[in-house]
């Protein structure tokens, strides 16, 4: 099954916490701090794989979480650094965050880091002081990036077909490459998009089928809208058209609607370079074949006469395109799109949020990114209990409890610690 489009979740791992530790040897009463840092949290990474063609992998997992690092230790030993988490995907997938449409990765040639994973808290051997020797707190890990994030598979291909259904491009690929499509005399013979090598002495390109597109399809109709994404990367397009008509189609209407779904879909897609090949030549009149390509030829584009079941035609139109080819940029990428000011401000105040609410006297905090920091504080601890006070000053929690109202020994609390609030 040809799957082009998916929707999955990715998070890298968290560091891991840093140490809590004291020097205690022989001999040595008070050897001071030692606790190592925690590990890095692994990265979720995509590579490219050439033996995948379909995102059909991703119907049936959904998820994707990488290994948290591991804690720090005893005697400033550091936890250990988890390696990358890759997942394969066929090359030209595009990742996307799923909420914002912002493009996070191209996955056409490298391999790309999406999510990263946490850096590792620090040990407690960091914070000695000459005034504060025994510090008896540690920072936790920080947390990994998580996405929603949509994979969109756009085939690699210099050269798309495009046209009506059953006008003969299956047959037109089937015989300038090695691809071997099916190939019958009905409509939609073609539902998922084929890829064909077309060699010409040591020079080379890619062609795509695309599955034939009908009016409406840039809005939804049909069969072949779900494949119009794959014709975005082409450098070139080979528009092939019935001019025999013999289906009772005007092949200069075929042209016009073809070239409206494109432009409706992608104004790209409007302005991309493109070839007319009039197929089915052995089957129209001379004056079908001089009527349409005056047509062509009035709005500047080029035109070729071909019969693709009889082959008539075809190495001129393929000396052509390979000729146009020579001209044209490379194969589109697409850039990692960077967050601007807005959303990194939005992202900054999510991650420290907090609410404050009070119930019946007591002043509850909810903030999620607290939680780490309480499971590193020892709360018997003078210093460690300074640490956990200036983060909820410099996090706003304690202007917030202020503001509303809060009295000196009023009760607060943060998950499962309480405390009495003291100014």
């Amino acid at each position: 099954m040809f799957i082009d489009k998916a929707k999955i979740f990715i998070k890298g791992g968290k560091g891991g916490n840093g140490a809590i530790s004291f020097r205690r040897e022989k001999y040595v009463a008070a050897g001071g701090p030692d606790g190592g840092d925690g590990g890095k949290g692994s990265d979720i990474v995509f590579a490219p794989d050439d033996s995948l063609s379909t995102l059909i992998d991703f119907r049936y997992k959904k998820k994707y979480i990488a290994p948290d690092g591991e804690p720090g230790g005893a005697k400033r030993c550091f936890g250990k650094s988890m390696e990358p988490t890759v997942i394969k995907v066929p090359r030209g997938t595009v990742v996307k965050d799923a909420q914002t449409g912002r493009v996070l990765a191209d996955v056409s040639d490298e391999p790309v880091t999406v999510a990263r994973g946490g850096k590792g808290g620090k040990g407690n051997a960091h914070f000695a002081t000459p005034t504060r020797q025994i510090p008896r707190f540690a920072k936790p890990g920080f947390p990994g990036e998580k996405f929603d994030v949509t994979l969109e598979l756009k085939l690699l291909a210099d050269v798309g077909l495009v046209g009506f259904p059953n006008v003969g491009k299956s047959s037109l690929i089937s015989v300038v490459s090695a691809a071997k499509p099916e190939i019958a005399n009905y409509h939609f013979t073609t539902i998922t998009p084929v890829l064909g090598v077309v060699k010409r002495g040591e020079k080379s390109f890619v062609m795509a089928d695309i599955p034939g597109l009908i009016e409406g399809a840039s809005e939804g109709v049909g069969l072949g809208h779900e494949f119009l994404r794959h014709v975005e990367r082409c450098r070139l397009i080979v528009h092939v058209v019935d001019v025999s008509g013999i289906e009772g189609r005007d092949p200069k209407e075929d042209f016009e609607k073809i070239n409206h779904e494109l432009a409706n879909f992608s104004e790209e897609l409007a302005e991309r370079p493109q070839i007319v090949a009039a197929n089915k030549c052995d089957l129209a009149s001379e004056e079908q074949i001089a009527d349409f390509q005056k047509f062509i030829e009035d709005r500047g584009y080029p035109f070729f006469k071909i019969s693709a079941a009889t082959t008539m035609g075809t190495d001129a139109l393929i000396d052509a395109v390979m000729a146009k080819l020579d001209t044209l940029p490379p194969v589109k990428r697409y850039e990692a799109q960077q967050l601007t000011l807005e959303e990194l401000a939005a992202m900054d105040e999510q991650k420290h949020s907090f609410t404050v609410t009070k119930q019946d006297g007591v002043y509850i905090v909810d903030a999620e990114w607290l939680a780490p920091i309480l499971s590193v504080v020892n709360m018997e601890d003078y210093e460690s209990l300074q640490y956990f006070q200036r983060v909820l000053r410099s996090s706003g929690i304690i202007d917030e409890l202020e503001r509303q109202g809060i009295q000196e020994d009023d009760l607060v609390s943060i998950f499962d610690f309480e405390f009495n609030y003291v100014r």
